[in-house]
């Protein structure tokens, strides 16, 4: 639903429905069957040596299964964001737009074949859930496209300390408008996430201000997706035909109705015209990497929920702020990124705060 280059996905996602269960179980799980089931035995030393395989393959089979899923999700995560920063930094792409656009276009294109074949199951897209939802997509397009110019100007690394600010605005937003209440570990890690930011931004020695500007408007709109997908979503079920709405509809809903959206503002950016004399699209290598990062935006969709199913909500948080840790660092020394000390540990320290923040609000919800 939401790109990792975007922070991840809300919470509102992170727990398996049983729709969602369902269709993750269909297509990532299944019994193995040994040879020679079907022949009645008589043998009760056969019967027990299967059993004894049986006993021992099971916890194997979930230990397996949970750590690749994890390693999937990490990977496909990490190499999302690296990607689209190779095709706007390595290729030197101008066109952000164009980007999100043709990465929609493989999505939609993947989840609807997936759909016609019976391998996952979306809700149809009526009218009545087009209205509903189209506010909300409006948002999601404005925090692609945000999240992409940022990206352009702004080295991996400060990028993940940038988002956290998405945390801190996210926080105020559920206390004035849920009237949820945090404790004051959480308000400790949003300070030292706000901290960690300052100090960042002063010490980049490849500081950009309109890349940290489109970043900051990034943060304000992830944060206002979270909380208004929170009130569309019950409204929503209710316009559905089956009463819910799966991470695979979402999906292919946001992704559908950014298309038009996107193709209006490709000529309000005139990116029209920079495309048409580009030589970047008469590279048939440059198409390859724009598709992987298509391929790897859905990737993200299909491995979150994988990864939801072998493990947990807090398990599958407690990961993806851990994992921005490799992120920043990969990004560092695969873009030969200048940086001084004092840089260095304030990226880290955002990191860190990263960690602390997700641990305290898993605490939370344990004691809720």
């Amino acid at each position: 639903m939401s790109r990792e280059q975007n922070g991840g996905l809300c919470q509102i996602a992170s727990p398996v429905g049983g729709g969602r269960r369902e269709i993750v179980i269909r297509s990532f799980s299944g019994a193995k069957s040994f040879p020679g089931e079907d022949i009645d035995l008589e043998d009760g030393k056969v019967a027990k040596d299967r059993e004894k395989i049986s006993r021992c393959y099971r916890p194997v089979k979930i230990h397996n299964q949970a750590l690749l899923s994890g390693l999937a999700y990490c990977i496909s995560s990490c190499s999302m964001i690296l990607v689209n920063k190779f095709v706007l930094s390595g290729y030197d792409f101008n066109a952000g737009i164009s980007l999100m656009l043709y990465q929609n276009l493989v999505s939609v294109i993947i989840v609807s074949a997936l759909s016609l074949f019976g391998v996952i199951s979306t809700e149809p897209l009526t009218w009545k859930l087009i209205k509903v939802w189209l506010p909300v997509n409006v948002i999601f397009v404005g925090m692609l496209i945000t999240s992409i110019f940022s990206l352009k100007n702004i080295n991996v690394a400060m990028v993940t300390v940038l988002k956290n600010v998405t945390n801190v605005i996210t926080a105020l937003g559920e206390t004035y408008l849920f009237q949820k209440h945090h404790g004051n570990t959480v308000w400790a890690a949003l300070f030292l996430m706000i901290i960690s930011a300052i100090s960042g931004g002063i010490t980049d020695l490849s500081f950009h201000a309109v890349g940290y500007t489109w970043q900051i408007v990034n943060c304000f709109l992830t944060a206002s997706y979270s909380l208004t997908l929170r009130r569309v979503m019950d409204t929503a079920k209710q316009v559905t035909k089956s009463g819910n709405l799966n991470e695979f509809s979402m999906v292919l809903l946001n992704n559908s109705l950014s298309l038009p959206l996107g193709i209006l503002l490709v000529f309000a950016f005139d990116e029209v015209d920079y495309l048409s004399k580009t030589p970047l699209l008469r590279m048939p290598m440059f198409w390859l990497v724009m598709t992987l990062s298509g391929f790897l935006g859905l990737a993200i969709s299909f491995t979150t929920m994988w990864f939801l199913h072998q493990t947990g909500a807090t398990t599958y948080s407690l990961v993806g702020s851990l994992n921005k840790i490799p992120l920043s660092f990969a990004g560092i020394i695969l873009f030969k990124v200048p940086i001084t000390l004092e840089n260095f540990f304030s990226i880290l320290f955002g990191l860190l705060a990263g960690v602390i923040f997700t641990k305290a609000k898993m605490r939370e919800r344990s004691q809720s």
